[in-house]
């Protein structure tokens, strides 16, 4: 591994939540899809998007000791073609807004919400990503 490439990409987010159960429901409405892996009450795992990444969501019961039980400072954004009809979808689906659409110039939009069981998701139009996205397909043949 050459020391360029420490990070070498997104692997899974994961998420906390009290009602697991729950949040595995409000996820799979969200994501149009159920987990493909699960390990009873304790976690489950959705692959999304383009590439795949992995969704994770825990067990509150499995957190830590000492970690916040409310949304703290790091926001993941997910690329959405739309962030306003993204965000009216969150909304609707009892989502609450941690930080309203903003234009961040240059063609980037985000916004963000607190789920309904307290993690914050963060939504974003990136032509970065659009242009990566179109590189790598072109690439791979697809």
């Amino acid at each position: 591994m050459s020391s360029s490439n420490t990070l070498r990409g997104l692997t899974t987010v994961t998420l906390w939540a009290d009602d697991l159960a729950a949040a595995k429901r409000w996820y799979s409405e969200l994501l149009g899809i159920e987990p493909y892996f699960e390990v009873a009450d304790g976690y489950c795992e959705f692959r999304i998007g383009d590439y795949q990444h992995e969704l994770g969501l825990i067990n509150r019961r499995y957190a830590p000791e000492g970690a916040a039980a409310t949304p703290g400072g790091l926001i993941v954004y997910w690329h959405v073609d739309d962030v306003a009809a993204t965000l009216e979808k969150l909304l609707s689906m009892g989502a609450t807004v941690y930080e309203t659409i903003t234009d961040r110039g240059h063609g980037f939009v985000t916004a963000s919400v607190v789920d309904p069981f307290g993690n914050i998701v963060g939504i974003m139009y990136n032509p970065h990503y659009l242009q990566v996205l179109e590189r790598f397909q072109k690439e791979s043949g697809e």
